[in-house]
């Protein structure tokens, strides 16, 4: 166990917050927000045959909003954004923006492991989906007018309307969504750091419609608090205590399981998971007492994407989706 992550952890305790707070990482790049967003369509479409681009939100957008706002660009109606803090930033958004503008317009292809070596979710193909956003939806979601009213939103300028963008950090006290009322909610590398996985679950369950799809790319990594891959699982409670400090989130430790049992627990339905297996390096009498219960999948996973979905009656979906409800009905 290294001793590097204690003592920071507990420098914390005494220095400022901005000696710790960091920029998230990722998102400030529109390639990278671009790949994260098509990754995750291109998984739902092959699963689902559906395109969830309506009332959609993100968990934890980071320095920009970008993956939502390539959701945007692709024909979604309304975009929320919620964080534990205020990392995004406006200038950073538009100069985002106006790239993903040209990237979707290109139809450029979804950037790879060559030029992003750690992006997730694997898919079989990094073409640029034509086949889920066709010549004819394009046209509509990148005509000029709409996009510069998508722009416009973004900037605040135009006060007079409902604006097609919102952000909210942090979001727990403040979200305000009806229920029933999205189609989409997802996240990219944010729900290991979640300390209150239930209540953003539930509430995630409440602000979907029937039918309504959760996706989440999951890295269940150590994020530098040692110096393996697993090596946070070691530490006792204490240590985990020292390491974590005055930081108001660091990673919770919970495994693959406890995204599959809560999210049930919640009423959600298991759709799909697509794994990244790790091997272990910590042996099993190292790790810390509450992990020597976990099943070899949850000590053998480094990382998942998890989609579910909030059940929904057979008449209610539309004709070419009622076959892959029975089957969920039927799990």
């Amino acid at each position: 166990m290294s001793v590097t992550p204690i003592i920071k952890g507990l420098l914390t305790f005494v220095l400022p917050s901005s000696t710790y707070s960091r920029h998230t990482g990722g998102t400030d790049s529109a390639r990278y927000c671009y790949s994260v967003f098509l990754r995750h369509l291109v998984k739902i479409h092959s699963v689902t045959g559906s395109i969830p681009l309506g009332r959609i939100a993100e968990l934890g957008p980071g320095d920009s909003l970008g993956i939502g706002l390539a959701a945007l660009i692709a024909g979604a109606e309304r975009y929320y954004a919620f964080d534990v803090a205020p990392f995004s930033e406006q200038a950073r958004n538009l100069r985002i923006f106006d790239e993903l503008v040209g990237l979707f317009r290109q139809r450029a292809d979804i950037p790879g492991r060559a030029e992003i070596p750690e992006i997730q979710p694997a898919i079989p193909n990094e073409k640029f989906p034509s086949h889920i956003l066709d010549e004819g939806r394009l046209a509509k979601a990148l005509d000029p007018v709409r996009i510069e009213a998508l722009r416009r939103d973004l900037s605040g300028s135009d006060s007079g309307a409902e604006s097609s963008v919102s952000y909210v950090a942090p979001w727990l006290d403040k979200a305000t969504i009806r229920e029933a009322t999205l189609d989409w909610i997802f996240s990219q590398a944010v729900m290991e750091h979640v300390d209150d996985l239930a209540t953003t679950y539930n509430i995630s369950y409440r602000w979907l419609k029937p039918g309504g799809l959760m996706s989440h790319q999951i890295d269940f990594r150590s994020h530098g608090t040692a110096a393996t891959w697993d090596g946070h699982r070691a530490y006792g409670d204490a240590a985990w205590w020292m390491v974590r400090g005055a930081r108001p989130y660091l990673i919770n430790r919970e495994p693959l399981s406890a995204h599959l049992r809560i999210p049930r627990e919640q009423g959600f339905a298991f759709v799909e998971q697509t794994l990244i297996p790790g091997k272990p390096v910590v042996l099993p009498k190292q790790l810390a007492p509450r992990f020597r219960i976990w099943s070899q999948e949850d000590i053998s996973t480094a990382g998942a994407f998890v989609l579910h979905r909030k059940p929904v009656a057979t008449g209610d979906l539309p004709v070419n989706t009622r076959n892959f409800a029975n089957r969920i009905r039927s799990e």
